[in-house]
């Protein structure tokens, strides 16, 4: 009976960590998109990036609710159908729409096949949400929260960071440079693998068994709710500032090097964000193996450190020191900027698995407001795009410093939890 439950769970570790992978594959394609956008109306390079993240704000507590009636298979099933949808209506917006103004925005008509595109970003932004409040309790859970928890969502997050390379690279192929004939069209072949990829894993979910902690909630007393434990509540806020830091570090890098405007700076702008991410799956998949060792504090505090360190170094560094780079001189900076994924790979995992720490029944409610927070890798990389666009762009990272400090706090002395008179059982 031991030999058959292990092997269940290991096919839901498994499960879980595919829909991980989901995650960043649709996520990571607002930003690279928004450079299409971006040619033609110079303010919308990130609001299909914020409309996505914006779907979080709306969808956060309803996901931890839906996590509690539906329990954890039937909610990743739903979101996967929402995801499938949401791409479609993504591809619509190549297809209709252009040419059809629907209003005026700074003196410049906004076309139908916009809005299509951002609805269409707004309604993926629900599949993710709702994938992400079902995969990461559950992989805490699964190994056992404390380090063994996190360290299996440093592996599913390990996937996640693959997919979050391939997407900026792909993206950056298909467009090469972007000009005024390019369209959605152009990355219609990633728009139609990634619907496969949702109805391949709708079937594969549909005939696994994932088990369910905690089945029978009805019975349950919610006393008091996470918002009762300090250290959730802290985390909840570095939640917030955790995702603006991930998706703002290699979207204005992305931005940055596309607007170089030489042929190819589309590639290479989604080459330099590609290796971001790819940095990234590295930090997850060492952290995996040195998690159950090193506490997830330590871990934490460390790479906050480092982070703040080479952006430091990315701002004071001239543009004149350069590197030849397929062809062309890109500054150094944008390399010490990527190098960051290294240390924003294990925040996410991190910081979740501090905050619910101790929450016993709350651990589902919870996740439900993780997720509301996530909105945060909408507003805070729309008002670096801001910062960026008024002054430039690397003047815009002295905003990340500021949110990678507030983690740093988080993590060293916000993330004890203080309230463990509250019974969680």
């Amino acid at each position: 009976m031991t030999q058959v439950k292990k092997n269940g769970n290991i096919v839901a570790i498994i499960t879980m960590c595919f829909i991980f992978a989901m995650i960043s594959f649709v996520t990571n394609m607002a930003a690279p998109f928004g450079n299409i956008w971006g040619y033609e109306y110079s303010w919308a390079g990130m609001m299909g990036n914020m409309m996505n993240f914006a779907a979080y704000l709306f969808m956060g507590i309803p996901a931890g609710k839906m996590l509690i009636k539906f329990g954890y298979k039937k909610t990743a099933l739903i979101a996967l159908i929402i995801g499938a949808i949401g791409l479609f209506v993504q591809y619509l917006s190549s297809l209709f729409g252009a040419g059809v103004a629907v209003f005026s925005y700074s003196g410049q008509a906004v076309c139908l096949n916009l809005i299509i595109y951002l609805l269409g970003a707004f309604i993926c932004g629900f599949c993710v949400c709702i994938l992400n409040t079902v995969v990461n309790p559950m992989l805490n859970i699964l190994g056992g929260g404390g380090n063994r928890g996190n360290q299996f969502i440093q592996i599913g997050g390990t996937l996640n960071s693959l997919t979050g390379t391939l997407t900026p690279l792909l993206v950056g192929i298909m467009i090469g440079q972007v000009t005024a004939n390019t369209s959605m069209g152009d990355v219609a072949p990633l728009l139609f693998i990634g619907m496969a990829v949702f109805a391949i894993s709708f079937l594969i979910i549909s005939f696994v068994s994932i088990p369910e902690p905690k089945a029978d909630k009805k019975n349950v007393i919610y006393e008091h709710s996470p918002w009762a434990f300090r250290h959730c509540v802290l985390g909840i806020i570095a939640i917030f500032f955790y995702v603006g830091v991930e998706i703002g570090i290699p979207a204005q890098i992305n931005f940055a090097l596309t607007q170089m405007n030489f042929e190819g700076a589309a590639a290479i702008g989604g080459t330099l964000a590609a290796s971001y991410w790819l940095l990234m799956m590295v930090g997850r998949f060492t952290s995996s193996f040195i998690s159950g060792v090193v506490s997830t504090k330590v871990q934490m505090a460390t790479v906050s450190a480092v982070a703040i360190v080479l952006i430091l170094i990315a701002i004071f560094m001239p543009d004149s020191v350069s590197v030849a780079f397929k062809g062309h001189d890109i500054p150094v900076r944008y390399f010490f900027l990527a190098a960051c994924g290294i240390c924003t790979s294990i925040m996410w995992g991190g910081i979740f698995n501090l905050a619910v720490e101790g929450l016993g029944k709350y651990t589902e409610a919870a996740s439900g407001l993780f997720m509301t927070m996530v909105v945060g890798g909408g507003v805070m990389p729309l008002i670096q795009d801001f910062i960026a666009k008024a002054y430039s762009p690397i003047t815009s990272y002295w905003l990340v410093i500021a949110m990678i400090a507030y983690i740093l706090y988080y993590s060293v002395i916000g993330s004890k939890n203080v309230n463990k008179d509250i019974p969680v059982e």
